[in-house]
């Protein structure tokens, strides 16, 4: 196979759907090349590094030593300013391969705006080329303002961070690093932090950023008095007094659980008919009130200290309010595809964790799930300085008719029928065309012998001729 037509397959196999650059590179290229690309990844859309394929030959030269190599990538990530916080790289076996090939991911959308030995670097036709002066005025424009994150929090120590929270997070990540250098996954808590990005060397001292008192702080609140979560439930459908409140404070991983012990706490379900059984349904999927809480935390707007994230539970809606307008790019036309981290170390951390798709915002599974539960779509705003994102509950669905289903379930009905009587009893009739849709894939002349089976037996009265036939339950 040609050099492009492996390239093809692999990018079919790993994208995972997504059109991103793919960029091979044999085992021994040297370090400056591998961060130039790098850093002209993350200034573009981001995209794919395999280390251990050489594009001269076409055959897969598998790394040989995926631990030196997994060495050689952070060294290559922290040659560019500011240092790149990645995925880890995963070690993949491609068909035909001599030994396994070590993947680098480059997410899209990171925040900053990224250079080597002072030069801007962008991808340009597959080449790495110095950013032009107007493609960087526009970078600058986008991503030129340097998140909280990144900044060190006056008079904050090591002795501020929770030593538990922290080492729970850097065993997850030396199981992961194991199964690419084993028996090297050794690094202290203090060296994985400061490679993370939650921790930072000034004058030989070590002290942790803001993302690190937000994802690892004993109380990141005495530095970010609004870093929290207010949530509240009202009866009604607008805000009043009488209503149940909690402030959610502690850790970012600390505010999901509280925020998430507080939804399955306060969310209601409702009851609606299914078949001839009722179903509970909660007001909301709590999928997508998880997601949303998750998006929150990962990508409100740290600078802006004026307000909480608000979670407001309604009788007839969810409310979820994030400091910060939309970041970068991203706007209210395109913010089901489009992908800007506005806080690279807190969404790489959290997706660490097993909180965040680290490629996404999370956003198109909330829409996706509200489908699937029949809901309407959540509504999406932007409102005097804060993203918004309404969800629309459940509403209780009540049967058509005051009909007891128990009498119908000691009759003999094959599950056809008994779907049937619950259609029946919800919408009060039912003709051909609405059975076949409760009943797709089976034939039409077996659903008419169901009918006129139930009309025989007295359950069913037939009404109309033809195409005006329909069906009502006998009283």
């Amino acid at each position: 196979m040609s050099g492009s037509g492996k390239a093809a397959e692999v990018q079919k196999q790993l994208s995972g759907g997504m059109n991103q650059e793919l960029h091979w590179f044999p085992e021994e290229t040297p370090l400056s090349r591998l961060a130039a690309v790098m850093a002209g990844m993350a200034n573009s859309s981001g995209g794919r590094i395999l280390l251990g394929i050489s594009p001269r030959s076409a055959q897969v030269q598998g790394v040989s030593d995926p631990a030196a190599a997994l060495d050689r990538v952070f060294q290559a990530a922290l040659l560019v300013e500011p240092p790149l916080v990645l995925p880890v790289p995963q070690v993949v076996h491609l068909p035909n391969s001599a030994g396994p090939v070590l993947i680098i991911l480059i997410p899209q959308g990171l925040p900053n705006v990224y250079s080597l030995d002072g030069s801007y670097l962008g991808r340009d036709d597959r080449q790495t080329n110095p950013l032009p002066a107007r493609k960087l005025r526009q970078l600058l424009m986008e991503r030129g303002v340097m998140q909280l994150e990144s900044r060190i929090p006056p008079q904050a120590s090591l002795e501020d961070l929770d030593p538990d929270q922290m080492h729970e997070y850097t065993e997850q990540l030396r199981t992961r690093l194991n199964g690419i250098r084993p028996g090297q996954g050794n690094e202290s808590d203090i060296d994985i932090l400061l490679r993370r990005g939650c921790l930072q060397k000034v004058s030989g001292e070590v002290v942790p950023t803001y993302a690190g008192l937000l994802l690892f702080g004993s109380y990141p609140q005495q530095w970010l008095p609004n870093a929290s979560i207010l949530a509240a439930r009202f009866s009604g459908t607008t805000f009043a007094d009488q209503f149940v409140k909690k402030d959610i404070n502690g850790s970012l991983v600390e505010q999901l659980r509280h925020a998430e012990r507080f939804v399955r706490e306060n969310i209601r379900s409702f009851v609606r008919m299914n078949e001839m059984t009722h179903q509970e349904q909660p007001e909301y999927p709590f999928e997508a009130v998880r997601e949303l809480l998750v998006n929150s935390v990962a990508h409100r707007d740290y600078n802006y200290q004026g307000d909480n994230i608000h979670l407001n539970m309604f009788s007839d809606r969810l409310e979820v309010l994030s400091p910060g307008v939309l970041p970068g790019p991203v706007n209210l036309d395109n913010l089901l595809e489009a992908r800007f981290s506005r806080n690279a170390v807190i969404v790489q951390v959290l997706s660490d964790l097993g909180y965040v798709e680290r490629l996404g915002y999370g956003l198109d599974r909330v829409v996706t799930v509200m489908r699937q539960t029949s809901l309407r779509p959540p509504k999406f705003e932007e409102i005097a300085g804060c993203f918004k994102v309404t969800l629309f509950g459940a509403e209780e669905r009540k049967s058509a008719l005051p009909v007891d289903l128990s009498v119908y379930r000691k009759m003999d009905l094959n599950p056809r029928q008994q779907a049937a009587v619950g259609f029946l009893a919800e919408h009060g009739r039912i003709n051909n065309s609405s059975y076949q849709d409760l009943c797709p894939g089976v034939h039409a002349e077996t659903l008419r012998r169901d009918l006129a089976d139930m009309v025989r037996r007295g359950l069913i009265i037939k009404v109309g001729d033809k195409r005006t036939t329909y069906y009502i339950l006998k009283k």
